[in-house]
């Protein structure tokens, strides 16, 4: 496989950034990089993505839904060969971690 560039893995994460922007937690009108639930993205120079991320809540009903959601959305991008969601709750979301796009959509500000 090819080398690949900085810049290269630089643009699959701001790629991967956007299209997380299409998933959201059906309880809430708020896509989930709005809500802050993605804390990072890595992609490694083999072009696989780790993306870490949390929920609303340990128990959130979607806790299954919403990695599988992400890790089909990011395998969207052609130049993705692997995807990876893993859950964290550490530290734990709270609405602080929201965009101001997103309180004030939910009515926080």
């Amino acid at each position: 496989m090819e080398s690949v560039t900085k810049d290269v893995l630089e643009e699959i994460e701001e790629k991967a950034y956007e299209k997380l922007k299409e998933v959201f937690d059906p309880e809430i009108p708020v896509n989930i990089v709005e809500l802050g639930l993605i804390y990072d993205i890595t992609v490694a120079e083999n072009r696989e993505v780790v993306v870490i991320m949390t929920l609303t809540a340990p128990n959130c009903p979607v806790a299954d839904s919403i990695p599988r959601d992400v890790e089909m959305k990011v395998m969207e991008l052609e130049e993705v060969v692997d995807v990876k969601a893993i859950l964290t709750f550490d530290p734990p979301w709270d609405i602080s971690m929201m965009s101001d796009e997103a309180k004030l959509e939910l009515g926080f500000l």
